[in-house]
C-alpha cells in the first residue's frame, strides 16, 4: 500500500479497529522491503543496459568492420584531447554505477543484520545520493564532450568548406558567419538539451523517484516514534 492510501484509509478506520505503533511499524517495513526490491530490479536493469552498451562498443572495435569508430575517424580528425574527453566521460558513468551498485547492497548486506528500519532508511537515501549527484557530475562531463565534438567539427567544417571554394576568408560576409553559428548552436543545444532530458528522465525512473518514496517513509517513521 502507497503512503498516501495508508493515510487514507487510516482515516476511515473506527477508534476501535486503528492499528497501534508496532503494527504500523512493520507496515511501514514491508514499504520499505518493496521499494529496495524495486531497486535491485532496477539496478539489474542497468547492469543490462551497461553490458549491451559496453558489448556493442567492444563489437564495433574489434570485431566488426568498425561501422561506427572508423567511418568517423576517417571523416573528421578527431583531437587526441576530445577522444580522451570522450573516453574520460564513458569511463566516469561506468565508474559511478559500479560504485554505487558496491556501496548499496554494502548498506543492504549490514543492514539486514544489525540496522533498524530508520537507520536503513536513513543509509539507502545518503547512497542513492551519493549517486545522484555522481550521475549529474558524470552526465554533465558526457555533455561537454559531446559540445566540444560538435563545436570542434563544426569549426573544422566551416573551414574545409572555404577551403574547397576558395574564397579568401575575408570577403566571407560577417552575417553569413553569424548566421553559420547561430544555426550550430542551435543544433547544439538541441541535441545536448533533448539527451540531458531523456538521461535524466530514465534516471529519475530507475532510481531517482525512490528518494522521495523512501524520504516519505523516513518521514512516517519519525512522525509515529515521536
Amino acid at each position: 500500500m502507497d503512503l498516501e492510501n495508508l493515510k487514507t484509509t487510516w482515516g476511515k478506520l473506527q477508534p476501535e479497529n486503528q492499528l497501534d505503533e508496532i503494527q504500523l511499524k512493520k507496515m511501514l517495513g514491508k514499504q520499505t522491503k518493496s521499494l529496495i526490491d524495486c531497486i535491485d530490479r532496477n539496478i539489474k536493469i542497468g547492469f543490462a543496459i551497461l553490458f549491451v552498451l559496453i558489448a556493442i562498443f567492444v563489437l564495433d572495435e574489434y570485431f566488426l568492420p568498425g561501422l561506427i569508430t572508423r567511418k568517423l575517424d576517417q571523416s573528421i580528425n578527431i583531437p587526441q584531447w576530445l577522444t580522451f574527453l570522450g573516453v574520460f566521460s564513458d569511463m566516469l558513468i561506468f565508474t559511478t554505477f559500479i560504485y554505487f551498485v558496491i556501496k548499496y547492497y554494502r548498506v543492504k548486506k549490514s543492514c539486514d543484520t544489525v540496522c533498524n528500519l530508520k537507520e536503513t532508511l536513513t543509509k539507502i537515501i545518503a547512497t542513492l545520493r551519493i549517486y545522484q549527484t555522481l550521475f549529474y557530475l558524470a552526465l554533465a562531463i558526457l555533455l561537454l564532450a559531446i559540445g566540444t565534438g560538435f563545436i570542434s567539427g563544426m569549426y573544422k567544417a566551416f573551414f574545409d568548406k572555404v577551403s574547397e571554394t576558395g574564397i579568401p576568408l575575408d570577403e566571407i560576409q560577417t552575417n553569413e558567419i553569424i548566421v553559420f553559428v547561430l544555426i550550430g548552436l542551435l543544433i547544439l543545444v538541441a541535441c545536448t538539451g533533448a539527451l540531458f532530458v531523456f538521461l535524466r528522465w530514465g534516471f529519475n525512473k530507475l532510481y531517482g523517484n525512490y528518494i522521495t518514496k523512501l524520504k516519505l517513509t523516513l518521514q512516517e517513521l519519525e512522525e509515529i516514534e515521536n
